[in-house]
């Protein structure tokens, strides 16, 4: 298995399914006549983050694991997303970038070294570290927390939705 295998298409996957689960929640605020910002700003708890930015993160995550591993700057976006439409668009800017980068950018980088800074920390990971211990958990805790607040809200959401069957 490839470093490009076990990310980018992942990645990719896991977004056009969050893409397909705004669609779910768009249908459903127009259904029970709720203002879409509603679900915008749902939290399931008080000092957890709102949907978009459990969608911010989520992108952020996928761009910037393409973009430390391919060694090409990452896109950067405003973070200022209040609608569903917005966070779509969102997500397709971060899977165009995907997208752009090429399986050879991405093998190879199992030891590549990849630093994480933070305002008060620095995390230092290996390539094949990075993508297992950090991007992809990281990842998918942003893209369940959003199923998850979608769901809590009562929009018709099940496994298949998150998984992307069809």
């Amino acid at each position: 298995m490839s470093m490009y295998r076990i990310t980018l298409p992942s990645f990719i996957h896991a977004l056009n399914s969050l893409n397909r689960i705004l669609d779910k929640a768009i249908a459903f605020s127009e259904q029970k006549n709720i203002d879409s910002i509603v679900l915008v700003n749902t939290r399931l708890a008080p000092d957890m983050l709102p949907l978009a930015n459990q969608i911010q993160i989520a992108c952020d995550t996928a761009k910037g694991c393409g973009a430390r591993l391919s060694g090409v700057e990452a896109p950067k976006y405003e973070d200022n997303e209040k609608t569903i439409t917005e966070l779509k668009e969102r997500i397709d800017k971060t899977i165009a970038f995907l997208k752009s980068l090429e399986p050879t950018q991405i093998d190879g980088t199992e030891e590549k070294r990849v630093e994480l800074k933070f305002p008060s920390f620095t995390m230092e990971f290996s390539g094949m570290d990075y993508v297992n211990q950090f991007a992809l958990p990281n990842f998918y805790f942003h893209m369940t927390t959003a199923y998850n607040i979608l769901r809590h809200c009562g929009v018709e959401l099940g496994k298949r939705d998150f998984l992307g069957a069809a």
